[in-house]
């Protein structure tokens, strides 16, 4: 745990007690802070209370006492409107932070050289590969690495502070919202594309929030950013021409003059201007398919700022285990694969992994995001048939007529067993049956996660009651 000691002695609320709000009561708690939690789930409060976190009913309390409100990331800040805490804290002057705000508070608090090495990633897809990448990295260079953020453990949560340690932190836009004093030493942004809309309002909102990933950077400093989306490749050339930073341009895409790009499965460092070969993809199956090699393309450039030597990165890419969730291969059996990709949570995300597979059995479906599946019609021809799930199914399926064969499945239980038959029956080598659903899970599943474990738990139900041989493993 991180103590934070900036509120000692005074009264701070704390809404929102899911995974950061907890960690933020803790630390404040431990900083000897006066701290009031509260959610408006009674179930939440429960469980709060069971982990060890008194609850106080901020609604009926005097908000002129407050010091602080930490706002958990989800809890709406601007739009459709603020959340009521959010209207009284503005309204009594009430300070709104983060407990990522707290945690760089507390870094900016230390002597310049008792401070840890801070990298930050956002993005709209890949973060939290890059974030594991980047954290795989340093600790296969010897640092002594935390990970946290949107990202396994809340921040607060990670060791103490100290001189010599890296902490990698996905950062979320609705986290970058809340935060102002964060000073990375590298920050790295992939790239944006439409997301989060019923939270920010528009794309220019959307852009706003993850840009404030560079701010308080200085000339010491690293900014690492995708060039393969207009909105990305803008900002780029913004910072270079700002020149407060260094700026490093990535891609995935597109050869580079200045920055690393990722070509026909080889990362190509030209950060210095001259570009060198620095490693091959080809020997790192974890991070198949374009999008996964901007992530290394910016994991490389991210350690390179940190000075890590090029050839102990290009040998830790691969060993590099890869995410849960995020094309992972959830077993074979009777030469089916069964790929894993619940996190596609948006159909760029689903269009990734479209893009790894010349054919496919396509599982798809839940809650739609704006814009449903229209973009992905360039990877239509690569889909043998789709199952459709969940909320959305009834419109996927008026995208896919006439251009894709299509089963209506309902839920994810018969979409696998029949994407299991068609597939077995195809007589095609390796057929693949890639769940990579371009929606929200929530109409059907506690979370991507709970969607993806249910589905490796069906790929085992089958392999279980098959008669042919099984086996499986993390792609």
């Amino acid at each position: 745990m991180i103590p934070i000691t900036e509120f000692k002695g005074r009264d701070v609320a704390v809404f929102g007690l899911a995974r950061t709000g907890l960690a933020a009561a803790r630390a404040l708690s431990a900083g000897g802070a006066r701290v009031h939690a509260w959610d408006d789930s009674d179930v939440t409060r429960a469980k709060a209370e069971a982990a060890g976190v008194p609850v106080s009913d901020i609604n009926s309390r005097d908000w002129r006492s407050f010091a602080a409100l930490v706002l958990s990331p989800g809890v709406p800040l601007t739009f459709p409107e603020p959340h009521r805490v959010v209207t009284l804290a503005e309204a009594t002057g009430v300070p709104i932070v983060s407990d990522i705000e707290l945690f760089a508070r507390a870094v900016n608090a230390l002597p310049a050289a008792q401070r840890p090495k801070l990298i930050g990633v956002t993005g709209t897809n890949g973060k939290s590969t890059t974030s594991a990448l980047i954290a795989h990295i340093l600790a296969e260079a010897g640092k002594d690495v935390r990970l946290g953020g949107n990202i396994g453990e809340a921040i607060l949560d990670l060791a103490p502070l100290h001189a010599g340690a890296h902490y990698v932190i996905e950062l979320s836009s609705f986290q970058l919202d809340i935060t102002s004093s964060l000073r990375l030493d590298v920050a790295v942004w992939l790239n944006l594309t439409p997301d989060h809309l019923d939270r920010h309002g528009d794309m220019a909102a959307y852009a706003a929030a993850k840009k404030r990933i560079f701010l308080n950077q200085g000339a010491a400093d690293w900014a690492v950013i995708g060039v393969d989306d207009a909105y990305c490749a803008a900002i780029c050339t913004e910072l270079t021409r700002a020149a407060v930073q260094h700026v490093a341009p990535i891609s995935s895409g597109q050869a580079l003059g200045r920055g690393v790009c990722a070509l026909d499965g080889k990362i190509i460092d030209a950060l210095s201007g001259r570009s060198e070969i620095a490693a091959d993809l080809a020997s790192a199956p974890a991070l198949a398919g374009k999008h996964n090699a901007q992530n290394a393309a910016a994991a490389y450039a991210a350690v390179r700022a940190l000075g890590v030597d090029r050839r102990i990165v290009a040998q830790a890419l691969t060993t590099f285990a890869g995410l849960p969730h995020r094309l992972e291969r959830a077993g074979q059996i009777e030469g089916v694969r069964f790929i894993n990709d619940s996190k596609a949570t948006n159909a760029n995300a689903a269009a990734q992994a479209l893009a790894v597979y010349p054919r496919v059995y396509w599982i798809a479906g839940g809650v739609a995001k704006e814009g449903g599946i229209e973009e992905l019609s360039p990877f239509f021809p690569r889909i043998a048939k789709a199952y459709l799930i969940g909320q959305s199914a009834g419109d996927f399926s008026d995208t896919l007529r006439g251009k894709v064969s299509v089963a209506m499945a309902g839920n994810l239980e018969a979409a696998v067993k029949q994407a299991f038959a068609d597939a077995k029956a195809s007589g095609e080598p390796h057929p693949v049956v890639l769940l990579s659903p371009a929606c929200a899970s929530f109409d059907q599943f506690k979370s991507y996660e709970d969607r993806g474990e249910q589905f490796k738990k069906l790929v085992a139900s089958l392999g279980a009651a098959s008669p042919g041989k099984r086996n499986g493993g993390a792609a």
